[in-house]
Formats: structure tokens, sequence, C-alpha cells
């Protein structure tokens, strides 16, 4: 963990680099320091996942409406002025990325971001944490 997953109205990926998008955002996590200069999130833990709904309704349906939903779920014990700085930064990424489209037509964008605060199971199994915990 983290997972970014991101769902949106299908017609998007005629309009916008979804694939681009999803490596600007994992750049993204990737940058993020706390305030001692470490890093956020482990390299090996980072997933963004992009999914066009495949069925959807938005608003009243009488526009060329569409909708871009990011949901970021963490794990529990950062700061809210991490969560704060993780959020500014992410949602600056989808801004630059859709400002285009919501200057042509209504898109309405969502970040959310959720930590795993009352897990009942969580087991892992990577072959990518070690690639990235190798000793320097």
């Amino acid at each position: 963990m983290p997972h970014l997953v991101l769902l949106y109205t299908p017609e998007l990926e005629q309009e916008t680099d979804i694939s681009a998008l999803c490596r600007a955002l994992a750049n993204t996590m990737l940058e993020q320091r706390d305030d001692s200069g470490k890093a956020i999130f482990p390299t090996g833990g980072i997933r963004v996942l992009a999914y066009p709904a495949a069925h959807s309704a938005v608003a009243d349906g009488e526009g060329d409406y569409g909708f871009f939903y990011a949901n970021l779920r963490m794990g529990a014990g950062r700061s809210q002025a991490v969560h704060q700085s993780v959020g500014d930064s992410l949602l600056a990424v989808l801004r630059a990325h859709l400002d285009a489209i919501l200057k042509r037509r209504p898109l309405g964008i969502t970040l959310q971001i959720d930590e795993s605060t009352a897990q009942v199971y969580d087991a892992k199994h990577s072959s990518l944490h070690p690639l990235f915990n190798k000793s320097v």
C-alpha cells in the first residue's frame, strides 16, 4: 500500500492519456517526503490503477457530463499535515492533466484519501519490495 484507484467515465480515454496520468500520479507519490525528508510511501507498494466505469449516470443526464474519481488508500499513522500535502500534490496533478477538459465541458473531479485504520485482515506477498529495499 498505498493504492490509488481511479474511476472515470469512459469517454475520457479519448480525451486524455490515462496511462500518462497514472505515471504522473505514481511519480508524485514517489516524491512525497515527511518533515525529516523520509519517503512517505514505500516505492514497491505504490499502485495506481485506472478503470473506466462500465456503466454510469452523471447529474441529470441532459449534458455531456463526466466524472473522475480518485481514491487513495494508505496505511494508518501519517499526520494530518502529510494527508494534506499528499492530497494537495495529487490534486495538482489531476487538475493539470484534466483542466483542458474542464474548460471544454462539465467534469467533476473528486479525490479522497482513506486511511486503513480498522483492518480485519491485511496480507501481503510481493516480490516488488525487495527490489527497492536493497542495502545502500
